[in-house]
């Protein structure tokens, strides 16, 4: 199906944890509110999950560690994550917004993709739909959210966040490259700091400077997604609203060429394993909470030891200094190892991350 014949919504709940914590705490409105880790008065580990448009204005953020974010707004209401409250929540909103979808597809706890080419005629009908979902949201569950309105999930989805919160955003067909054009090129989907860092070395600070760019050149330096970074810089995104089953780990391991017991290696190659998951971790758009390490010696047996963080992260040195702290208890000189590897598990989803994978 070609992108003028569709019609996509994507709908992003506003400050979706902080949100909820308003509704249920009424004296919390107007103030700034901070959801994550304890902050400890300055010295707590772990990361900021979500916080609402008052404290953004001191310059907190979503994934900022936790005592940075005392730093900049001490004063703000810091509250620990609910999951399970924010998880039913998620569910009745998820449970409205299907029933408006031809196709459907969640994205995490707070944002999902709605194919609704068949039940609208035009891009008026879309946005009049798009409101009365707002409509039903706002009534039902007391919560605003921002809806992007395009001819695929890339328009879309960029076009949610372009008036948040509470915001409606509609770009038709005609129109995309156009309003692609002036914004960042990390605004892009799968452009992460590491990506934008090489871009703009190259002089592409824009998404239009990406659509004017060499696509032999992109290829050249980025491989396979040189392309298809040249293909989204013209808004172009063939991906369909699909059903996305809800996974429970990410993992990888490695089996040595030789059994060793060169610990220096075994711990190398787990940070790499690491950095691997971590990989996956962003582009699912998730924090985990257990890290598992496995160990298989020479002889075959087999040992995984896990740890459950007091908080929730998706950082990565979080990730390696669990995975290592877990790794000492397997380290014996008379017993070589045959393979390593390393699981995250104990999911919560992003409130809102941009960045899905770091190139």
């Amino acid at each position: 199906m070609s992108d003028k014949k569709r019609i996509i919504l994507h709908v992003d709940m506003d400050h979706f944890f902080t949100a909820i914590e308003e509704r249920e705490h009424p004296e919390f409105k107007g103030k700034p509110v901070i959801v994550g880790a304890d902050p400890k008065e300055g010295k707590g580990r772990g990361v900021v999950s979500t916080c609402n448009y008052e404290a953004r204005k001191f310059g907190v953020r979503s994934g900022m560690p936790i005592s940075k974010a005392w730093k900049l707004c001490p004063q703000a209401v810091y509250l620990p994550v609910n999951y399970e409250l924010y998880t039913k929540v998620s569910e009745r909103v998820m449970e409205i917004l299907r029933k408006y979808a031809v196709k459907f597809e969640s994205w995490g706890i707070d944002e999902a993709f709605l194919d609704v080419t068949s039940k609208v005629k035009d891009y008026t009908e879309a946005e009049t739909l798009a409101r009365r979902i707002k409509e039903e949201i706002l009534e039902k569950e007391g919560l605003t959210c921002s809806i992007g309105i395009g001819p695929n999930k890339l328009a879309a989805k960029i076009a949610s966040d372009q008036q948040k919160p509470n915001g409606l955003t509609v770009v038709k067909p005609e129109e995309v490259e156009k309003f692609l054009e002036p914004l960042p090129v990390r605004k892009l989907l799968w452009v992460g700091r590491k990506t934008e860092q090489k871009l703009q070395a190259m002089g592409i600070k824009t998404i239009g400077d990406l659509a004017r760019y060499d696509p032999t050149v992109l290829a050249e330096t980025f491989g396979l997604m040189g392309k298809q970074l040249y293909l989204m810089a013209h808004g172009i995104d063939r991906s369909e609203v699909e059903e996305r089953s809800e996974i429970k780990s990410i993992s990888r391991e490695k089996t040595f060429d030789e059994d060793t017991n060169d610990f220096n290696l075994v711990a190398k190659t787990l940070d790499g394993l690491a950095e691997e998951v971590y990989r996956d971790v962003l582009r699912q758009n998730i924090y985990f909470k257990t890290v598992t390490v496995k160990v298989r010696y020479e002889n075959f047996e087999t040992h995984t030891h896990s740890k459950t963080l007091s908080f929730i992260t998706n950082r990565l040195d979080d990730l390696k200094k669990t995975a290592k702290e877990l790794l000492q208890a397997y380290l014996n000189p008379n017993v070589k190892i045959r393979l390593i590897g390393v699981r995250v598990s104990n999911f919560a989803s992003f409130e809102k991350q941009k960045t899905l994978v770091e190139i």
